[in-house]
């Protein structure tokens, strides 16, 4: 195992990215897992998938099959050169990798705030009213989610990181 990991999960506009960003400009070593881990595939086999069956909810069915290769996961947690390592991203296989993480960070916030946030982005998940939908579902079920420790992210985005930062010890 790496010296320290650590997993920010959360659901679309929580601030996974803005989190990240920020870890990064502070000089962690971050992992983009939507950029570099994820892709469409099958979350308990793995095998990579071409798209949603025939009559499948293309929205519903494109969420639940977000997945991160569970092989570089491993590889990049066990590496020590890191004194901490920041998984950021939603994956719906994690529970296949949520062993190897010191903690996990489940970020969230109010519908309003969210939003907000998701008017703001119109090439992103959630913007779409039937994404929208799905995205305010899944924030109100907390679906696809680990359990971990709860961080609101109303509050600017620095102060959200020093509250991570603040937990790790």
């Amino acid at each position: 195992m790496g010296i320290k990991n650590y997993l920010i999960e959360g659901g679309s506009g929580t601030g996974k990215t803005s989190v990240a960003t920020e870890l990064e400009r502070r000089g962690y070593h971050v992992v983009h897992g939507d950029r570099v881990l994820a892709y469409v595939g099958d979350p308990e086999t793995g095998q990579a998938l071409a798209g949603p069956p025939e009559g499948a909810d293309r929205i519903v069915w494109g969420y639940a099959h977000w997945i991160w290769r569970v092989d570089k996961v491993r590889a990049i947690a066990a590496d020590t050169t890191h004194p901490a390592t920041f998984f950021c991203g939603g994956s719906r296989n994690f529970h296949k990798f949520l062993d190897l993480f010191d903690k996990v960070f489940v970020l969230d916030i109010d519908v309003e705030t969210l939003n907000h946030r998701l008017d703001g982005r119109p090439n992103e998940p959630g913007f779409e009213p039937a994404e929208r939908a799905l995205v305010l579902r899944y924030h109100h079920t907390r679906e696809h989610l680990p359990i971990g420790i709860n961080i609101d992210t109303t509050g600017t985005v620095p102060s959200v990181v020093d509250d991570i930062l603040a937990q790790l010890t």
